[in-house]
């Protein structure tokens, strides 16, 4: 049912094996990260721009907020007309909710692709999602796009002894289909659980410079303060789960988070690091140059320095 997500997440990432299996071993864990990590960059590239053109969204619904508080009060017992005059001051404006939570949207099912493709190197276990097969079976079965050389390259690596696919509460009856690794599951939780730690500490950091930056906006006036108590409130909440509830849940479920997914969420982290940097520096001088703008047009109208201004009734008169 979500082949079309997982053959475009193996592609991608089989792409990136082949390329890094010219300079190195195609059979090294460091080659299979390294590409996991790539196909992670290549994802976040694509959404770079759509992801500016919702910080720019964001900053226009900031803007029309008295006007969206004053639709809710003017119609606060007509839903249907607060709901038409919404979307009409929204299409003005050139606000388009939906289109704000793309770079989320997409992110959700490459997350989800990449967790099934992973796994799927290794269906010899008996837990939800495998299939039973033997040692035999699955090394000789392709994983969508990947053909039985890759599938056996990736069953031969590991990262720092713990083989890409595997995860903590891992099956013991599923260790076998590493090939020719000497696997513990002591030794796959040393690996993952430093990187789990990891992910979550840098998590919570990256939602501390959202959130940091939003106070500061806020209080330098240039962010418009919550209309309502009800808004208020929301927005805590939203910047609770950011901080809070996000890397909780990251620390919580990570024993059924495979190594190269742990690898793939690092490299998120330090996309996202060095993305909000270079997106918040061009929405500031973006911001800049429209308040440079307007204050010039002010300047263009004001009266000259000793003329008296004009009163136009007097004129018409």
């Amino acid at each position: 049912m979500l082949n079309f997500i997982y053959w475009p997440i193996s592609a991608i990432l089989w792409f990136w094996h082949k390329a890094f299996s010219f300079v190195l071993s195609p059979d090294s864990g460091i080659t299979w990260a390294l590409s996991i990590m790539f196909l992670t960059f290549t994802v976040r590239m694509v959404l770079v721009k759509p992801m500016v053109n919702t910080m720019r969204s964001q900053r226009k619904m900031q803007d029309m907020a008295p006007k969206m508080q004053a639709i809710r009060e003017k119609y606060k017992n007509d839903q249907q007309k607060m709901m038409e005059e919404t979307r009409k001051l929204q299409k003005e404006v050139g606000v388009n909710p939906i289109a704000g939570c793309l770079p989320m949207l997409v992110q959700i099912p490459v997350f989800l692709g990449l967790f099934h493709v992973l796994r799927s190197f290794n269906r010899t276990g008996s837990g939800v999602g495998q299939l039973e097969m033997t040692v035999e079976q699955n090394a000789n079965t392709p994983n969508y796009i990947f053909g039985v050389d890759e599938v056996q390259s990736f069953l031969r690596a590991d990262l720092f002894g713990a083989p890409l696919s595997s995860y903590i509460t891992m099956p013991a009856d599923a260790f076998d289909a590493f090939l020719g690794l000497d696997v513990s599951r002591l030794n796959i939780a040393l690996v993952a659980a430093p990187m789990i730690l990891i992910i979550v500490v840098a998590t919570h950091m990256n939602a501390r410079l959202s959130v940091n930056r939003q106070e500061a906006r806020k209080a330098a006036g240039k962010q418009q303060a919550a209309s309502s108590d009800q808004m208020a409130m929301q927005m805590q909440m939203m910047n609770k789960m950011m901080l809070w509830f996000m890397p909780a849940t990251i620390l919580f479920t990570g024993f059924i988070w495979t190594i190269g997914l742990l690898v793939y969420m690092m490299s998120n982290n330090v996309w996202t690091f060095f993305q909000q940097r270079y997106i918040f520096a061009k929405m500031d001088a973006e911001e800049a140059a429209e308040e440079e703008e307007k204050r010039a047009a002010k300047r263009t109208t004001a009266p000259k320095p000793g003329v008296k201004p004009e009163n136009p009734k007097k004129r018409k008169k």
